[in-house]
């Protein structure tokens, strides 16, 4: 079981790796925008806006790399990164559900609802 909470881990740390590059990098590009849904003017307007939630989604990334890196894993001294972590996830999830699609329910916060429930298991 703790090789499958750190698989669910693993795939919500890249999942926000995805959404890093997605934000820092191709904002503005066609993919950016046809992930995101935006227009070339609105994508140059909010470009800043879009950087900073990048970082943001990279901070996660690397809480969720140092509990899978941490002795043990998410079920060993990784436990309380991945428990904090995935929280974040999850609770980012559901705000983005509620305020922007409902698609990021199955995108982000499925992930990590699926992941925090392996880590709880296995400790």
């Amino acid at each position: 079981m703790n090789i499958l909470a750190s698989l669910l881990v693993g795939l919500v740390a890249a999942l926000h790796l995805y959404f890093l590059v997605l934000e820092m990098f191709l904002w503005r590009t066609p993919r950016g925008r046809a992930v995101f849904g935006t227009t070339e003017e609105f994508a140059e307007q909010s470009a800043a806006l879009a950087a900073n939630q990048g970082l943001y989604n990279g901070f996660l990334t690397a809480g969720l790399v140092w509990a899978l890196l941490a002795s043990g894993g998410p079920g060993g001294e990784g436990f309380a990164p991945a428990v904090f972590f995935l929280g974040c996830v999850l609770v980012a999830g559901a705000y983005g559900a509620a305020t922007v699609s409902r698609r990021i329910l199955a995108v982000q916060a499925l992930p990590a609802a699926l992941g925090l429930g392996a880590v709880l298991l296995v400790h």
